[in-house]
């Protein structure tokens, strides 16, 4: 909502200011289509150039987040919470061996399936599972599993930034793209030097056109859109480390309670249920 709102402003302000100090959108007007046509075709060229398809598609998502916003809402980080309640508190009681079939087919588990939300993302279900699977082969090693939680962390969230780092080289890159423009546009005010000076004056100021464009477009849109896409893909993955932190205080010996009161530590403040708020979804939570 408020990246609607800001680019309303953006677009609102700018050329409002432009129009009140007498400017003359007709010359913007009649050069924008051809002066993006080459800023927008390089731009999207280069981008293609310097990235996988895999980054490609996953920027295309991206731009989806970036509007919609975070996935993980405030019952979401409860409900997390509440599945590493069960899973802790059912190894407590009946060992690491109980959990078992639930991490083997987790879509089948009723542990799980209480859970859709969080069963949909793949990674964190993958990132229990796998963790509980070697805690099932005997690793049991807090710093041990720690270390290795910690680097799946590290590249999972390397990648997920890629999109990120995707948008902010092309705003980087969009400024001399308009300069490219202005330059073509200029190259052709040269070959007319023979026209008058109204024509001349025409044929430059939408030459101009061009740097206007290229870094409006960077700072005002794409650079914006990278830095909130990077606060998004950080703030998804806070799930992450509340999963590394609920698990590795279970193996040092705490109680599933206090194992998941470790992990409410990291829930984003704006998101995060209090004490009896969490206190309470527990209680709610059906024996296993």
């Amino acid at each position: 909502m408020f990246q609607i709102i800001g680019l309303v402003l953006l677009f609102g302000l700018v050329f409002g200011s432009f129009i009140i100090s007498g400017g003359n959108m007709g010359v913007i007007i009649e050069a924008a289509p051809h002066e993006l046509m080459c800023i927008l075709g390089a731009a999207i060229a280069s981008f293609l150039i310097s990235n996988s398809i895999t980054t490609v598609k996953a920027t295309g998502g991206g731009i989806g987040k970036i509007f919609a916003g975070p996935k993980w809402k405030a019952q979401d980080y409860t409900d997390v919470l509440s599945l590493l309640f069960i899973l802790t508190k059912m190894m407590k009681q009946k060992g690491v061996i109980a959990v078992e079939a639930h991490i083997e087919n987790p879509e089948a588990s009723t542990i799980f399936s209480r859970f859709p939300k969080v069963l949909k993302d793949h990674f964190a279900i993958d990132f229990i599972c796998d963790t509980l699977r070697m805690m099932t082969m005997n690793l049991e090693d807090p710093h041990q599993v720690e270390d290795c939680m910690e680097k799946q962390l590290e590249k999972h969230h390397h990648e997920a930034l890629m999109p990120s780092h995707a948008l902010q080289s092309l705003a980087d890159a969009l400024p001399a793209l308009g300069i490219v423009a202005a330059v073509l546009g200029v190259i052709k005010t040269m070959g007319a030097i023979t026209e008058p000076p109204e024509v001349l004056g025409t044929m430059i100021g939408g030459a101009l056109v061009g740097t206007f464009l290229g870094v409006f477009l960077a700072y005002g849109m794409v650079a914006p859109m990278a830095t909130r896409l990077k606060e998004i893909v950080d703030e998804e993955a806070s799930v992450y480390t509340i999963i590394r932190s609920v698990l590795v205080a279970h193996l040092h010996g705490n109680a599933a309670q206090i194992s998941v009161e470790i992990g409410r530590g990291a829930v984003p403040s704006v998101m995060q249920p209090s004490f009896s708020e969490l206190e309470t979804a527990l209680n709610a939570v059906p024996a296993e």
